[in-house]
């Protein structure tokens, strides 16, 4: 059964802002299966996928004013980076990172969560999703769609504005919902990005592990 440990103990929100990768599915066996499937069908993509990595963790670090789409500048930079077309990249990327995971974060999804979001909107809960890549295709695959208010992801349309730790992307969600950041629970596998962000932004963290 997954660890749903909480940094602090919830107490009751009106929102739940929940990070998607890592956090509604288990991460390393879909990343072994991914690693896996670009052995065999997409080792000439490495190199171009781990420079796309790179630029993602660089924006989170030195991204420090707001941006229309962090995402088009990671595709932007790896682009330039490996000297390849920029639509060739998104493509690769998309095909990579966002559609083929599919496949397999079905299978390793993490159940108990998904049943706990479930029942806090039944009772009257909002949610949002918030995550630093696209999220619609995987949410699809996820069978969690009807799961959430308001999607805030990078990527796709009125997505944050700054990676995480910034809190921008949970402040967007908070406001989307109506739901003052005191009122709500951000709940993300990692500390130093979900956590932090909760913590500037003045919410309550749930820690996923």
């Amino acid at each position: 059964m997954a660890n749903l440990a909480a940094v602090e103990q919830p107490r009751d929100y009106d929102a739940w802002l929940v990070d998607l990768d890592g956090t509604l599915y288990r991460p390393r066996p879909v990343k072994l299966m991914m690693g896996l499937c670009l052995v065999v069908f997409g080792f000439r993509h490495v190199k171009l996928l781990r420079r796309f990595r790179h630029e993602h963790e660089a924006l989170r670090e030195h991204l420090t004013e707001p941006v229309e789409s962090p995402f088009a500048i990671q595709l932007e930079r790896t682009a330039s980076a490996t000297k390849r077309p920029l639509e060739e990249v998104r493509a690769v990327v998309t095909d990579w990172m966002v559609a083929r995971p599919g496949r397999f974060i079905r299978w390793f999804r993490r159940q108990q969560l998904l049943s706990e979001i479930a029942s806090f909107r039944a009772a009257g809960g909002k949610t949002a999703l918030v995550s630093d890549y696209p999220a619609q295709q995987k949410l699809e695959a996820l069978g969690a769609v009807e799961l959430f208010d308001v999607a805030i992801a990078n990527g796709e349309p009125e997505g944050p504005s700054r990676l995480k730790p910034w809190p921008d992307g949970y402040l967007k969600a908070a406001e989307r919902l109506g739901v003052a950041p005191g009122r709500c629970l951000v709940i993300g596998d990692r500390d130093d990005a979900d956590g932090a962000a909760a913590r500037y932004a003045g919410m309550g963290f749930r820690l996923i592990r």
